[in-house]
């Protein structure tokens, strides 16, 4: 059985899987493809509609055929709320959730950071990674309720309520565009071979929610009065992300004055244009003693498993070139170390910390040896802040102290993590064994 953390995954044997989460609360889940989005009413299952292909719900307990889903399922995200309409689970007991097999063996538990006013947490998600399936730990609050989740998970949610158990899903609509934002970056993301973006509106809640602290606090800033980052903000508004980007500005009166500045000044150009990015928010707010126009645009791609995977392999290609560079022969990748050293990403970002030594005393070994490894050597790397493999590598190599563990001659193996989020935006750990 496997204690998991925030970002923590396993391997899923085959056949059926029962999902549990006692106590007051209702357990929904969504059924998606790799872009998020779900494909119609059957992909939301919840109290009012317990039943899909491959998923049903009974009480607290979610029963999932991975192998029986709609096709082109590749993902379920187990959500969870309050039973009492718009209570925040913080008033509640903590939730555990408890995966079993079907002759009642425990697979894994997870219990996530204790949630502040979110109302909704989306607690884990069960993933195809090639021919098998995998679930990963999430602890990701949401305070929009479930009406909000289920909209940006695409599903139109006609009575706009806490708990809609007298609504139904239709179909999918897109997200309004009155400000006409689109059609003036998608042209200028076109121009430079760059593919459009769409507007979400789990990043238009985090910019609404920053362009309002800013105005608030009558200055630019990435984190507000609150302590709570714009990052921070993205996760917590239920996006996941694999890249990030942000403009923060002040003075601009129109969203047309807005893009005028940013294609005018090198760095804000570059993001506006940046090819990675698939989803776009703009947001503004006026400081009230001033007078002022405060404006935050959010631009983000989607955390998936294959985009995630991709990620770190870069990283790992980029370490290795430095090691041949320095006659070194190539680290080999370690799925527990990877396992590892992504948990170690996730838990910085879910408890805001940055550090070799977790909160509660462990260091990069203990973390090693509960994934599982045995390996007598272990070295890791940390960082923060980086927005791409290329540069989190390039920082690390221009650091004495994580240069010589990239470089050291007795590490034979490798394990990369990754995690956005957190006061830092995102958190790379590299962790070493032999």
């Amino acid at each position: 059985m496997s204690e998991l953390v925030p970002g923590g995954n396993l391997p899923l044997p085959g056949g059926a899987l029962a999902v549990r989460v006692p106590g007051p609360f209702d357990v929904c889940a969504l059924v998606t493809d790799d872009s998020g989005q779900v494909g119609g009413d059957a992909d939301f299952v919840f109290y009012n509609q317990p039943t899909a292909p491959g998923a049903a719900l009974r009480g607290d307990t979610l029963t999932l055929e991975p192998g029986r889903l709609r096709a082109g399922a590749t993902r379920v995200t187990v959500v969870i709320s309050a039973a009492e309409p718009g209570t925040p689970l913080a008033r509640l007991p903590a939730p555990t959730l408890q995966v079993t097999d079907p002759q009642g063996r425990v697979l894994a538990r997870f219990a996530p950071p204790a949630p502040r006013q979110e109302t909704v947490l989306l607690l884990a998600e069960v993933y195809r990674r090639g021919p098998s399936w995998k679930l990963r730990a999430l602890g990701q609050g949401y305070a929009d309720g479930l009406a909000g989740l289920a909209r940006d998970f695409g599903v139109d949610v006609l009575d706009d309520t806490p708990a809609p158990r007298s609504s139904s899903p239709t179909s999918p609509t897109p997200l309004a565009d009155p400000d006409g934002f689109l059609a003036l970056v998608n042209p200028a993301r076109a121009a430079a071979g760059s593919p459009p973006v769409a507007l979400d509106a789990r990043l238009a809640s985090a910019a609404r929610a920053h362009a309002a602290a800013m105005a608030a606090a009558g200055r630019l800033g990435s984190e507000g009065r609150d302590g709570v980052s714009l990052h921070q903000r993205v996760t917590a508004a239920g996006y996941p992300y694999l890249a990030v980007g942000e403009h923060l500005v002040s003075g601009p009166r129109t969203p047309a004055e807005f893009v005028d500045y940013c294609l005018r000044t090198d760095q804000a150009s570059r993001t506006l244009r940046d090819r990675a990015f698939t989803h776009v928010a703009l947001a503004q707010a006026t400081d009230a003693r001033g007078g002022l126009t405060y404006w935050t645009a959010l631009w983000a791609s989607p955390l998936t498993a294959d985009g995630l995977a991709r990620t770190t392999a870069e990283v790992v290609e980029l370490t290795n070139r430095e090691r041949t560079r320095a006659g070194l022969r190539p680290l080999a990748v370690d799925p527990l170390l990877t396992a590892a050293a992504q948990a170690h990403c996730a838990d910085m970002v879910a408890r805001a910390f940055y550090a070799h030594t977790s909160p509660e005393g462990s260091q990069p070994w203990d973390r090693a040896a509960a994934a599982g490894s045995t390996r007598r050597t272990i070295g890791e790397n940390i960082a923060c802040g980086q927005r791409s493999a290329a540069e989190v590598v390039e920082g690390w190599m221009n650091s004495p102290g994580h240069r010589a563990n990239i470089l050291k001659p007795a590490f034979t193996h490798i394990g990369v993590g990754y995690a956005g989020g957190g006061p830092s935006g995102t958190y790379w750990t590299q962790l070493f064994g032999a």
